[in-house]
This record gives structure tokens, C-alpha cells and sequence, in this order.
């Protein structure tokens, strides 16, 4: 990826809202040289999309959770992420390396609202669980060092 392409995606990982305008001042770009770009970088799948970061908290989420899953019976097929889809609680989905086979991130509302979906993801996908509750996130959603130069 250019430099220019880079520094666009930076920008808008930082403000997805920025306008063309405000990317070309901050690239030395004209506004139609970086609508062509940011465009492009959507095509390609770059940029995948624009979204709102929502308070958790006060939108009655306040609690988060890891949720590690592996097979009961490990020669059933690998299907957990399509049978756990419906379960809305569910915000993240990680195939993993190691004893579990996936890492849910969850959020929900209650101790008992996480109990009760911990119970619907055992049921739905034949799996068992472990799980790590949030305490607090001292960070989250960071913008991706692009300064390294990598592919």
C-alpha cells in the first residue's frame, strides 16, 4: 500500500466522518484525488466500512465477557460460528490457536443474562465453555500503527 493510502486510512480510522475535504488539507491531496482514493481502498476491502462507537454502558451493556468454546466431541464438524450467529450477545467470534477452539467476546446486561447465554451457547453449538469477565477496558478500538511500512 502507498503512503498516501496509509495516511488516508489512519486519518479515517480515527474519524471515520472525516470529510474529503478535511482528508485532502490533512494529505495535500485535492478533494477528488482522495474521493478517488478512499474509494479504491473500499473496493479493495481496506476500508470495510464506517460505524458508530457505542457506550456500552449506556446503552444498558454493561457487561463484557470472554467466552472460550471447544467441542464435546471433538469429531464433529467445526460449526460453532454458524450455530452461534443468531445469539446476538455475541459481538466478536475468534478462531484461536491452543486448548479452545474459538474466543467469543460478549456483552449483556446482568450476571444473569450472561449465565443464560452461556447456557444458549452450550445447547446451540454442543460446546463447553470458560469464561473471563471484563473488569474494566482501559483501552479498546485503537487506530492501526500504519507506520511500519508492512504490506
Amino acid at each position: 500500500m502507498e503512503e498516501i493510502d496509509r495516511r488516508i486510512v489512519m486519518l479515517l480510522a480515527v474519524d471515520g466522518r472525516m470529510s474529503f475535504t478535511d482528508l485532502a488539507k490533512e494529505t495535500g491531496l485535492s478533494v477528488s484525488a482522495v474521493h478517488q482514493r478512499v474509494r479504491r481502498l473500499e473496493k479493495r476491502g481496506v476500508i470495510r466500512g464506517y460505524a458508530a462507537l457505542v457506550d456500552h454502558d449506556a446503552v444498558g451493556l454493561p457487561l463484557t465477557a470472554f467466552v472460550s468454546i471447544k467441542p464435546i466431541d471433538p469429531s464433529a464438524p467445526d460449526d460453532a460460528p454458524e450455530k452461534l450467529e443468531h445469539l446476538t450477545a455475541i459481538e466478536a467470534c475468534h478462531s484461536v490457536a491452543g486448548d479452545e477452539s474459538y474466543i467469543l467476546k460478549v456483552r449483556v446486561q446482568s450476571p444473569n443474562a450472561l449465565e443464560h447465554l452461556l447456557q444458549q451457547i452450550r445447547a446451540s453449538a454442543n460446546v463447553s465453555t470458560r469464561t473471563t469477565i471484563v473488569l474494566s477496558t482501559p483501552y479498546e478500538h485503537r487506530t492501526p500503527d500504519l507506520t511500519t511500512g508492512a504490506p
